[in-house]
């Protein structure tokens, strides 16, 4: 039984071997993709306009021309160029809740019809147990604050 072929994961998504800071991928990779669907589906039409009797070529070829159209403009217009990082949105989110920040965390998020990337960062105050905590919306285009939520921690206990 000790012979038997097991699935592991590949070194890359490994996290025992990770070392270093984790680099978020940048939306404007989904250019890449909308562009390829484009050029399929030019080559539908191509294929439609140059076939039109040809008992292999229908109307299929037109609907996923139009379908692969539709997508490929999506991709290309949510591809966003992400010009705030997760640090340099914990900065913005500490400068909004106005209260020292103790432990934070960001996440990566998309909002809008054209999936627009924001962080959500999540902070506690520095106080032990944290006093405070905050929830703040970072564009992650612009750096601007979305949205900001910040409350007393409903998990600490009260102050003596």
């Amino acid at each position: 039984m000790s012979d038997e072929i097991r699935d592991e994961l590949p070194d890359d998504l490994n996290p025992a071997g990770f070392v270093g800071a984790y680099m978020f991928p940048d939306n404007s990779r989904r250019r890449w993709p909308g562009a390829l669907y484009l050029v399929l589906a030019a080559a539908c039409v191509l294929v439609r306009v140059s076939f039109p009797d040809s008992p292999l070529v229908n109307d299929g070829w037109t609907l996923a021309a139009v379908i692969l159209g539709v997508v490929g403009i999506f991709s290309i217009t949510s591809g966003w160029k992400m010009a705030y990082d997760e640090k340099e949105a914990l900065v913005q989110a500490q400068q909004a809740v106005g209260f020292a920040v103790g432990h934070a965390s960001a996440q990566q998020v998309w909002r809008g019809v054209r999936s627009r990337p924001t962080w959500r960062v999540l902070c506690y105050s520095a106080e032990e147990p944290p006093q405070q905590r905050g929830l703040v919306l970072v564009d992650a285009v612009d750096g601007r604050i979305v949205e900001q939520l910040t409350e007393s921690n409903p998990d600490a206990e009260p102050a003596v």
